[in-house]
């Protein structure tokens, strides 16, 4: 599952903003020298003044349209009537400066013929240089709401991934009690039956469990081999008091091995297999655990053997482990994943796991 920070700031606020809009603002100005620099070049009889002339005044529009930008956007937050006076305002004050440098270029590129100021001309020229920048103002104002819907839907995501982190890590602090539960269950039955040095070798086993599941990352995902490697060492343990009564299978195909899971997802299905088959059963007990492949999702599954007489009950509703499994895999799968548990024999139980199967990128 991927990782997402919450921003600390807006991109607007940030460094990449100064950047973003400076290369917008060259982006604008090169189409507009390239939209009309085919009329500056019919004047005069040098087609490298014009062309220099026209470079002066796209460079004083560039840091105008900065300008505008920077004040723009510490306008975000008024209405878009008071922002779209401004760009008129803005507009028609730079218009009738840059139209000024404009007349001002044209005598030079026609010099020594002197050219007269013509209102006409001037009122042409503003008309256009403000359709220029006012374009430019619209254009950045839609660039500031789309930064601003997207820093909002980022904050969201991330806040979402959050929430849905602290979810997962109160569902796994729900299933370690019960995880202790039954494993002290286990190692005070064995106490109770003065099997002492099984016992010791239990405790030191549990210990080392513990040391390498309760530092696991309920939000990170395991290969199923590792995965795998986890529940046989808890079954190593629960074979200490069982070993006379409890047989596991394992069949996952190796193809599998490297498909990710949640980590520690199998543990209450292997618990409560050992809980409610073995613990309840007089003679020996069968465990499998298998992985299958059907299209594009993973099914893992545990069965085990139950007792006649508790085949009736074993299968009635979800204990809290197979309830925390249930929410857990459709909280990290919101993309479709589900439990179903029953029986399937008269002394049979199984419960299974439908999940999107993905492999690590170093396995795909």
């Amino acid at each position: 599952m991927k990782h997402i920070t919450i921003p600390t700031d807006s991109f607007l606020d940030g460094r990449r903003f100064p950047a973003t809009t400076l290369r917008l603002a060259l982006i604008y100005a090169a189409a507009e020298l390239l939209i009309s620099s085919p009329i500056w070049l019919t004047i005069g009889d040098n087609p490298l003044k014009p062309f220099l002339g026209k470079l002066v005044l796209e460079a004083v529009f560039v840091v105008l349209a900065i300008l505008f930008a920077h004040l723009l956007s510490r306008m975000r937050r008024q209405r878009y009537a008071t922002q779209i006076f401004v760009c008129l305002l803005l507009s028609l004050v730079s218009s009738l400066g840059m139209s000024l440098l404009d007349y001002y270029l044209y005598t030079l590129i026609m010099s020594p013929v002197v050219v007269p100021f013509n209102i006409m001309d001037y009122g042409y020229a503003v008309c256009y240089r403000m359709s220029i920048f006012f374009g430019w103002s619209f254009l950045f104002v839609a660039l500031l709401n789309h930064m601003e819907v997207r820093d909002r839907d980022l904050k969201l995501i991330a806040s979402r991934e959050e929430a849905l982190a602290a979810q997962m890590r109160a569902l796994q602090y729900q299933i370690n009690p019960h995880f202790l539960f039954n494993t002290l269950n286990s190692i005070t039955g064995l106490v109770e039956e003065g099997a002492s040095q099984r016992a010791e070798r239990m405790i030191m086993s549990l210990s080392g469990f513990l040391r390498s599941t309760l530092q696991l990352d309920p939000m990170r995902e395991l290969r199923l081999a590792d995965e795998m490697a986890l529940q046989k060492e808890y079954l190593d343990i629960e074979k200490e008091r069982f070993s006379d009564r409890m047989v596991v299978r394992i069949d996952i195909p190796p193809e599998l091995e490297g498909a990710m899971v949640p980590s520690l997802i199998l543990q209450p299905l292997v618990e409560n297999a050992v809980k409610h088959g073995v613990g309840r059963s007089i003679g020996e007990v069968e465990i499998h655990i298998r992985a299958a492949r059907v299209g594009g999702t993973l099914n893992l599954s545990v069965e085990n053997g139950v007792a006649a007489s508790a085949s009736g009950k074993a299968g009635e509703g979800l204990g809290i482990g197979l309830a925390n499994v249930a929410h857990r895999v459709r909280t990290h799968f919101p993309e479709g994943a589900s439990l179903t548990a029953g029986h399937v024999g008269p002394t049979r139980y199984r419960v299974s796991l439908h999940m999107p199967l993905r492999f690590a990128q170093a396995d795909a």
